[in-house]
């Protein structure tokens, strides 16, 4: 995947006639290779989540153009697009043909998403009586077990708590060291440090740095003490 000069802007009302435009994403560029894992380094607000919903194609770009060469992109953003009013079972299905799989082939792996979920006794109760952490573990058990080329991580290694957190962990990290290309966005520096071989530092929407994982999270660490 390559993108070339990519920009994303966001319309926020000034007044009731007046608008601003803010710049989520400027001048963009950088290739994801095939097979590596990249991290997302930056601090809130600085375009890393904009930039995985671009990756995605779930946002179009204002400016500049984005080239797929992969056919499946999955985005493990939490309970992304649920609909509370339908069922944990139907918005699995949903959400599995969101992220590039034909129903059938999502209708092939339900059993294994609902077991890994661990929500067998609440599958087909509307998603508006779920907590938090069922719902967080729905989505991260539909974006696990679709297949896809190329995996986009926003934050959730580790979802839930106790026994679920560790199996969860353990999957991912699985996923990750295997042949699967994976773009990872993460606040913690010791994860992308473990995980990536390469690394990209996004400052107010701009690419600060992106090279070798140890040298851009030195320099992100130097910037932040400053």
């Amino acid at each position: 995947m390559e993108l070339h000069n990519v920009g994303v802007q966001y319309r926020t009302r000034r007044s009731f006639f007046r608008h601003d435009y803010f710049a989520a994403l400027e001048d963009v560029s950088f290739t994801i290779k095939r097979g590596e894992t990249l991290g997302v380094l930056g601090s809130n607000g600085c375009g890393k989540s904009t930039l995985l919903r671009v990756l995605a194609n779930i946002y179009e770009v204002d400016s500049g153009t984005v080239s797929w060469h992969c056919k499946q992109v999955a985005l493990l953003s939490l309970a992304l697009g649920f609909d509370p009013e339908l069922s944990g079972r139907d918005n699995a299905i949903i959400s599995g043909m969101f992220l590039g799989a034909r129903k059938r082939e999502v209708l092939a792996m339900l059993d294994e998403i609902i077991e890994f979920s661990e929500l067998e006794d609440f599958i087909d109760n509307p998603i508006k009586t779920y907590s938090s952490g069922m719902r967080a573990r729905l989505g991260f058990s539909v974006a696990l077990k679709m297949r896809s080329e190329l995996l986009l991580i926003d934050e959730v290694l580790g979802v839930g708590d106790g026994k679920f957190k560790l199996k969860a962990n353990k999957a991912m990290l699985d996923k990750i060291n295997s042949k699967q290309t994976v773009v990872l966005v993460s606040h913690s520096m010791n994860q992308i440090l473990k995980l990536c071989e390469r690394a990209l530092w996004l400052d107010q929407g701009k690419i600060k740095m992106i090279g070798e994982t140890e040298e851009v999270v030195s320099a992100y660490k130097q910037f932040i003490k400053n």
